[in-house]
């Protein structure tokens, strides 16, 4: 079984690309990521290749002290489009002398590559880690409208080109079972819809020192922005009655949340930007909860890390946190946009150390469960083969 693979940067798919590898089945990994930064991957030079010239432009435009959404949105969809003509390309050479049994594309990428595989008798499959293109499209508009934010959550030709990449597509994979959710009710067959959680590595992440008793401390570790239900975070921790609350934001302000910001409570916040990975697990440990009312994502990662540090997790339904806890056991679940459902369980956890101590045990029991990423390779093993009728 050979399989191609292909990438908008990195994401999950080199820790699939690797096991791919050790499995015999990788072909080549395309991305758009130069060499210099893939070649710490640890996959053979000869089974990467890069398209790196317009999607470094994007990231530096992302990664700009002023608002560049004017480029940033042209140059997203230009690399789409080149990077898809030339892994056609490369993929029609290869298949000049071998097989290629299926084509991995994270969403966005290869709806003519896709074509080029099912021509030659291969599956397309599309890999997309977050909720179905045009309900997060729906639902962020939603969200700038409640906050005056007056930005485009994303280009519409995109969210065009996703779903024709959806309609094309052999199978669709997803993280978690809210992001399958979603794909079916955006019409999409739900046989044609694949749940495989992510794999975790929580070698980094461990209890360490155990949170103050004098003080309950909340942590929200991801991008700071109106995506990930931050102002109802904020709202939320100004009700949590407590002499000395204390809520860490670990991560960097994401422009449509600056507009914003000064309209919401801050007392007793700090914002501490981007942390490096053994600095925030020392947070983890040292919190009494992960808070993370997020309104859309595909499958949030610091929920098992914080569990793995011994830390609850308080989230949205919208996290796939149903995927990796129980409501009520490790953590608890709010509906998303509920300042005083959060307000609430927070306050429960703030109210009783024996309740912080019985889930901060069963966070540690539970995250010993969820499967690393050979576990995710076994999976996709599964359905290729499923899917392909190969072995």
């Amino acid at each position: 079984m050979q399989i191609v693979q292909t990438v908008f940067g990195i994401f999950h798919h080199f820790e699939l690309a690797r096991e791919l590898e050790h499995r015999g089945y990788l072909s080549r990994v395309y991305s758009t990521w130069p060499w210099a930064r893939l070649r710490r991957e640890g996959l053979p030079h000869s089974k990467v290749e890069t398209f790196p010239w317009l999607h470094v432009p994007e990231y530096l435009a992302s990664r700009a002290p002023v608002d560049l959404t004017w480029l940033r949105d042209p140059l997203g969809y230009a690399v789409a489009l080149t990077f898809d003509r030339w892994t056609e390309r490369r993929v029609h050479k290869i298949l000049r002398t071998t097989r290629i049994d299926a084509l991995i594309g994270i969403s966005g990428t290869s709806l003519r590559t896709g074509a080029l595989v099912k021509r030659a008798g291969g599956v397309f499959i599309c890999d997309r880690g977050s909720t179905h293109q045009r309900y997060q499209q729906e639902i962020l508009v939603d969200e700038y409208r409640r906050w005056g934010v007056d930005l485009a959550p994303s280009d519409p030709r995109d969210t065009r080109r996703e779903e024709a990449i959806y309609a094309q597509a052999d199978a669709i994979t997803v993280p978690s079972s809210v992001a399958a959710r979603s794909f079916v009710e955006m019409g999409v067959p739900a046989a044609k819809v694949h749940v495989l959680p992510y794999g975790v590595r929580l070698e980094s992440f461990h209890p360490t020192d155990g949170p103050p008793a004098a003080e309950f401390a909340v942590l929200f570790a991801g991008a700071v922005g109106l995506r990930k239900g931050v102002p109802y975070l904020l709202e939320a921790f100004a009700s949590l009655r407590h002499p000395r609350k204390r809520l860490r934001i670990v991560g960097a302000v994401q422009p449509d949340l600056r507009p914003v910001l000064a309209r919401l409570p801050q007392e007793a916040v700090e914002f501490l930007g981007p942390l490096p990975q053994p600095e925030l697990a020392r947070l983890m440990s040292r919190s009494h909860v992960l808070a993370l009312p997020s309104i859309e994502e595909g499958l949030a990662l610091v929920q098992a890390q914080a569990m793995a540090c011994g830390c609850p997790v308080v989230c949205s339904t919208n996290t796939g946190g149903e995927d990796l806890f129980s409501d009520g056991v490790e953590g608890f679940i709010v509906p998303i946009r509920d300042p005083e459902a959060l307000a609430d369980r927070l306050q429960r956890l703030a109210d009783s150390p024996d309740l912080q101590r019985s889930m901060r045990a069963a966070a540690l029991q539970r995250v010993q469960t969820i499967g690393g990423w050979k576990d995710y390779g076994d999976r996709w093993e599964k359905l290729l083969k499923s899917l392909t009728g190969r072995t």
